[in-house]
């Protein structure tokens, strides 16, 4: 009797786990694939043909007397931004391209040409021209997003082809020192070699970040990616469609962190006839605030920098021998490839 007695207990308590277990997940769709088929046509896989130098110490056959490197190929991912054929990826999937072709959805393929790049947000636009309308994916709100969102995410891994896989979001505001700009959003969607430049959709088909980056001790998929929120990739790709480059802000200094682990930013350089250097900075200053909001770091320096168009006057708060001053600069425009 004992025993029937815990053996209906048993049966008595399994629904009710089972029950609590689905109203954790009730939020999730049943199936994914009308949303799948909803975003596919906007997601693309993109090949990147590159020279790949000498490196090895060979190169290609000799043709008509000359040597010419080899060539090498690289996949990636984007999605289509507008009708017309504009696309987003990572600038890292295109840089030292000599040749980009993307694949649509339905097998179509076309030759892209680079609109525009910024590497210090690891973003470009490209384009292709084809002869038919495309649906662009539309940008979601990511300051909305919250720890435990789910998320699909798109793309072309090992160039397969475009394959969707579901996650949450793990974290946001990661900063995992790629680049001064960008706080990630960490996902742990399956995101593998040649995801990069897809998109991360919300459940409603809005692109809440661009997969950029793993974290993976074999180089696959560990469940530990990243994605650049939409809301800092949208506006870098309104202007890159727009004028092909970010303007950004710059003082030609060098930076690092200060050594005794104070706020503020350490010149280690300058360059000459830059802005700083125009201004009175002298190397060992350490900037300690920017119009008054104060500097946590290097990255914090270039961040508020960068995001200045060049020529706004600004005054820098200016730490030298232990005394704090208060220097105007107006900002230059940073040269292509020179950081802080």
């Amino acid at each position: 009797m004992i025993w029937r007695s815990l053996l209906l207990g048993l049966f008595l308590v399994c629904p009710v786990v089972a029950s609590a277990q689905f109203s954790l997940f009730q939020g999730a769709p049943h199936s994914l694939a009308p949303l799948v088929k909803q975003v596919a046509p906007s997601v693309v896989g993109i090949t990147v043909t590159e020279a790949s130098g000498n490196a090895a110490g060979k190169t290609a056959p000799v043709r008509g007397g000359k040597s010419t490197p080899p060539l090498t190929e690289a996949a990636g991912s984007g999605f289509i931004i507008s009708a017309d054929g504009m696309i987003v990826t990572n600038d890292h999937v295109i840089a030292g391209a000599s040749e980009i072709t993307v694949t649509l959805d339905n097998g179509e393929k076309f030759t892209a040409k680079l609109v525009g790049a910024d590497d210090l947000t690891d973003i470009a636009v490209i384009r292709i021209h084809p002869s038919h309308p495309l649906k662009p994916a539309h940008w979601a709100d990511s300051s909305k997003v919250q720890t435990g969102d789910w998320v699909l995410a798109a793309g072309n891994p090992f160039a397969l082809g475009n394959s969707f896989t579901l996650g949450i979001v793990s974290a946001e505001g990661r900063d995992i020192g790629e680049g001064p700009f960008n706080h990630f959003l960490q996902l742990d969607a399956p995101i593998n070699p040649g995801n990069s430049g897809g998109p991360a959709f919300n459940m409603e088909g809005g692109v809440i970040g661009i997969n950029s980056a793993i974290v993976s001790p074999s180089g696959g998929s560990v469940g530990i990616g990243f994605a650049i929120p939409s809301n800092s990739a949208a506006p870098i790709v309104d202007q890159l469609m727009a004028h092909g480059m970010v303007a950004r802000g710059w003082l030609g200094v060098s930076v690092a962190d200060p050594t005794d682990g104070a706020p503020g930013a350490l010149i280690t350089g300058l360059e000459a006839g830059g802005p700083a250097d125009r201004a009175g900075l002298v190397q060992s200053d350490i900037i300690v605030t920017v119009n008054g909001e104060s500097i946590s770091g290097a990255d914090g320096l270039t961040r508020a920098i960068a995001s200045m168009p060049p020529g706004r006057r600004v005054v820098l708060g200016i730490k030298r021998d232990a005394h704090i001053f208060h220097l105007p600069v107006t900002v230059g425009r940073r040269p292509a490839q020179i950081g802080e």
